[in-house]
């Protein structure tokens, strides 16, 4: 039987996909607006976490080295190598369409996040427990984070069991979430960063998969189940 199809010519996972796509970017619209018009009520999210985050590391500064440690361990340098090797596997295999969302989705990435940056010009936290380049909007950790363990999943994913799928999606979530917190609890960007930088990571994920359609991915949604 096909999978499912909630409106003529387009797949549930299709379906799913653009509902996240949509809300994706009404998150990153309204952080990008609530920022720049201060609005009260982001201003009072962004510092209530901000000054718990801070708060904790001046009590405990065993916290600032272990958020550290999450932030260097999947932080974009790591995962753009991770992404390479994966890009090489891809090739190997003569899958070429995935190696090109690969390669988008390390290397390239970091490209989306520095012209973010540029146009938000956001500073960072006053409150910083740790230095950090560059300006705060978005996160680049979240934005790679985000598109790197997508672009692995959707390689990976149609290789393995039906339980090591599970498993790979709940440890991509995981460091996902894992590399969020990390990056408020040293006061290196406010929350609304971070939610910008998920929203517009799964976006950029999306595009590449659009524009280099990898042919496990849409075989996986249309196949026969």
């Amino acid at each position: 039987m096909t999978r499912r199809r909630i409106t003529p010519g387009i797949s549930r996972p299709a379906f799913v996909a653009a509902v996240f796509a949509v809300a994706a970017i009404m998150v990153y619209a309204a952080m990008w607006v609530g920022y720049r018009q201060q609005w009260s009520w982001l201003h009072d999210f962004d510092w209530s976490l901000l000054n718990a985050g801070h708060e904790t590391g001046i009590k405990h500064p065993i916290a600032v080295r272990f958020w550290n440690g999450v932030s260097a361990v999947l932080g974009p340098v790591p995962l753009r190598w991770i992404g390479v090797v994966a890009m090489v596997a891809a090739l190997v295999q003569r899958n070429v369409r995935a190696a090109l969302v690969l390669f988008a989705c390390a290397p390239l990435s970091g490209l989306v996040t520095t012209g973010a940056k540029g146009l938000a010009n956001r500073p960072r936290p006053s409150t910083m427990l740790t230095s950090a380049p560059s300006t705060s909007f978005p996160s680049g950790h979240a934005l790679e984070t985000t598109t790197m363990f997508l672009a692995l999943l959707s390689f990976l994913l149609p290789m393995l069991s039906r339980s090591m799928r599970r498993v790979a999606i709940v440890v991509s979530a995981l460091s996902v979430l894992l590399v969020g917190i990390a990056r408020v609890a040293l006061n290196v960007h406010y929350p609304s960063d971070v939610l910008a930088g998920w929203s517009l990571g799964y976006l950029y994920f999306l595009l590449c998969l659009l524009v280099f359609r990898p042919p496990q991915v849409f075989a996986r949604n249309d196949a026969v189940t």
